[in-house]
């Protein structure tokens, strides 16, 4: 394991599944949530999957397991790659309380077995910030091209970490307001929705 991942290893293996019962409840608590409404889980995404019934989708930095065990409970094969153990613990439990399976795999990103996860997802999903944990991005989307079958789709929802800042305190507010012309600066979320086809010409120069 490459030295950033093996520090972001030991910040998500720090207490986290405490920190997701804090959060999001229980696992049974926020399997009852899910199973609710599976679809209104995913939020502002749910429109980009379409059907998703026997699909394979990978959810990669899946976490705790939130976006995937509605996919499952709405018929997809999911797959979560995560490199924490406590997130993975999370998940599991969320799925078994919710009456559904999923697949979690916990490793470095970097070092996902394409012997064995070559071209075979229809969807790969990553959202709520994720790509400054990846400073090789080049290498990072040759790996999701890999996962993708052929006519595959990504789907990727994240934010300048930026974000976290501008509402905090009173400097960044004030320089955006005066350099912007009394206007806050507009940021949201980047949303992409790519096929393996149009993938390596767009994806990279998007993110980059």
């Amino acid at each position: 394991m490459e030295k950033t991942s093996a520090i972001n290893k030991t910040a998500w293996e720090y207490r986290a599944y405490e920190f997701w019962q804090q959060r999001d409840g229980a696992p049974a608590d926020k399997a009852k949530a899910i199973l609710a409404d599976p679809k209104a889980s995913l939020k502002k995404h749910q429109h980009y999957f379409g059907e998703v019934i026997g699909k394979r989708i990978a959810n990669l930095c899946g976490s705790n397991g939130r976006k995937a065990v509605p996919l499952a409970l709405l018929g997809a094969d999911v797959t979560v790659f995560d490199i924490s153990e406590e997130n993975r613990r999370y998940a599991l439990e969320l799925a078994a309380c919710a009456g559904t399976e999923i697949e979690y795999v916990v490793g470095d990103l970097y070092e996902i077995d394409l012997n064995r996860y070559r071209n075979q997802f229809d969807v790969l999903y990553l959202e709520g910030g994720i790509l400054h944990y990846f400073h090789d991005l080049k290498a990072f989307t040759a790996i999701l091209f890999a996962l993708l079958k052929p006519g595959g789709k990504l789907i990727l929802s994240d934010y300048h970490p930026v974000k976290h800042c501008i509402h905090e305190g009173t400097y960044f507010r004030a320089i955006l307001i005066r350099n912007c012309t009394k206007k806050t600066l507009p940021i949201k979320p980047i949303l992409i929705r790519l096929n393996k086809r149009t993938f390596r010409r767009c994806c990279c120069g998007t993110i980059r």
